[in-house]
């Protein structure tokens, strides 16, 4: 053998094929010019690399660059990624800053034209994405897909500006996302007949079946804040072709622990295929958005994992196109320099900008759901003193504002269930979709602390209390560093312990947080210019029934 073809042995998971058998593949030049049967070969198994079929990377709070030196460690080598939050703050020049950033590392980062940029005309944004931008964005190679069409509304009544979007995703050939929580009947039919190709929104079992047998194919998601992978998994064993799984969004310190390899740890405790289980996070994704990462097949790059045994999955080894990039829990990517691009044109705000008059004796009060992205919508009593609506930690009804980011207006401010927080307030500028500030709290003061502390550092996350001001800086757009991922991790990981410490029960504050401003989820929601009927899509008073 030449001394510069590799030989890898182990049980080979061929997806295309669909089986698993003893052999040898042979490497050369990034590629796979042979692969045999062996008899004698290793007991490890040798997979293709696993892909995150939808995700966006800005949640992780990391440039694309420093995002894939923590996901390789966990066997992903591509991702879907929807470029939707920084397209919201600095439009096609974000889009641009990831795609340039991605070419860094080694790595498969297949990048989408955001659809709905601003998601919904109901609140303020920092750039507005039309057909014009669309079509250029989608005649580039490099662009592989028209991003989740969220605006689900504008789909059913044939809005021109969406269905021009679209059209062009048809003319250019690539596919079309979705984003249709809870669509069903009638309506979920015309949204598929438009061209709509996939949903990774569904919350129940009945719903996504419904979805699949009209010829859509389900993204099952575990992310930081909503968790659908127990509720949707059975369709797995029924429609294996027609399943992906991702992350959507996933918080360092979470990727720090896992990505898609714990689906499928999770998955082959039940009774599926394993071949199924291993496509849903290779092939189904590869040949649904016509990637380029191998598949472990003559002539492919040379992508893929070395794990112990399918039951673990414990990944011994990571390749990207005959490179080892991770190691037995330890990247071999090395940091790279990234620039700053951002958008923020508001100031502090004055105690005065948070204070709710009383108009009523009832209020609307958005209820999280934990490990969900839709809310609930409640009618309480209001907790009334000097004529203001206060905070009222006995009933865990809080103070919830949304600043607008791009310019000095008054904020919009309601009242918010499920955070059990006794003291202090936090922050973000992580807040779908259009990444204004949002922030909840007891009081008054710290809210205002909170918020000015990222106003201050131009974009980041933000605890005060009692004790602590404490504020993890996001230069990128407000919604990313470009320090080391695991130092990153490490920080948000001692906020989140914060939050915490101040009573809040919520698995993931700031990702809980950050959703309670993204409109286009039922119920009930907070933008910059008001309060939000998610399932009406209209704004509504904070006052009465």
């Amino acid at each position: 053998m030449s001394d510069d073809i590799q030989k890898f042995s182990g049980q080979i998971a061929d997806v295309v094929a669909g089986r698993i058998f003893k052999g040898e593949i042979y490497v050369k030049e990034g590629r796979i010019v042979d692969i045999r049967e062996s008899a004698k070969a290793d007991k490890q198994f040798i997979v293709p690399g696993l892909v995150d079929a939808h995700i966006h990377i800005e949640s992780s709070m990391l440039v694309p660059s420093e995002f894939a030196r923590l996901a390789v460690v966990h066997g992903t080598v591509a991702t879907v990624s929807d470029p939707h939050e920084i397209a919201n703050v600095v439009g096609v020049r974000g889009v641009d800053y990831m795609l340039d950033n991605a070419e860094k590392v080694p790595f498969y980062f297949n990048f989408g034209a955001p659809s709905c940029v601003p998601a919904t005309t109901f609140e303020t944004s920092g750039a507005h994405l039309g057909p014009a931008e669309i079509d250029e964005l989608l005649s580039r190679p490099r662009i592989k897909y028209l991003s989740e069409m969220m605006n689900y509304p504008g789909v059913l009544n044939q809005d021109p500006e969406v269905m021009e979007k679209i059209a062009l995703a048809k003319k250019y050939g690539k596919p079309i996302d979705g984003h249709a929580p809870g669509l069903r009947g009638d309506d979920v039919k015309r949204y598929i007949e438009a061209g709509i190709s996939t949903d990774h929104e569904c919350f129940t079992y009945e719903e996504a079946l419904e979805k699949v047998k009209l010829g859509m194919k389900i993204l099952i998601r575990e992310g930081s804040a909503a968790k659908n992978f127990n509720a949707l998994i059975e369709l797995l064993g029924q429609y294996p072709e027609m399943i992906m799984f991702c992350s959507d969004d996933k918080h360092p310190d979470a990727l720090v622990k896992n990505h898609i390899d714990e689906f499928v740890r999770r998955a082959v405790l039940y009774d599926f295929k394993l071949i199924d289980v291993l496509r849903a996070a290779t092939l189904n994704p590869v040949k649904h958005y016509k990637l380029e990462n191998g598949l472990l097949q003559r002539g492919d790059y040379a992508d893929f994992i070395i794990v112990d045994n399918p039951e673990d999955f414990v990944i011994k080894q990571t390749w990207v196109r005959g490179h080892k990039v991770a190691e037995n829990g330890k990247t071999l990517l090395q940091k790279t320099h990234s620039e700053i691009i951002n958008q923020f044109g508001c100031g502090f705000v004055s105690p005065e900008d948070l204070i709710v008059k009383a108009r009523g004796k009832n209020i609307k009060v958005i209820e999280v759901i934990d490990g969900q992205l839709i809310t609930r919508h409640k009618i309480f009593e209001a907790l009334i003193e000097n004529n203001e609506v206060c905070t009222d930690t006995e009933r865990d009804i809080l103070k919830l504002v949304v600043v607008n980011r791009y310019k000095n207006v008054p904020p919009a401010v309601a009242f918010v269930r499920k955070f059990n927080l006794k003291q202090g307030a936090i922050a973000s500028t992580v807040a779908h979709d259009s990444h204004n500030i949002i922030a909840v709290g007891v009081d008054d003061i710290s809210i205002k602390r909170a918020i000015d502390l990222l106003v201050q550092n131009r974009g980041g996350l933000s605890v005060v209390n009692d004790s602590e001001h404490e504020v993890l800086p996001l230069p990128v757009a407000g919604l990313m560093s470009v320090d080391d991922g695991y130092e990153i991790a490490s920080d948000y990981g001692r906020l989140d312990d914060i939050v915490k410490n101040m009573g809040c029960t919520l698995i993931s504050p700031y990702m809980s947080l950050s959703f309670l401003a993204l409109l286009v989820i039922p119920e009930l929601k907070l933008s910059d210019k008001g309060l939000f009927d998610g399932k009406n899509f209209k704004f509504v008073d904070l006052f009465g029934e």
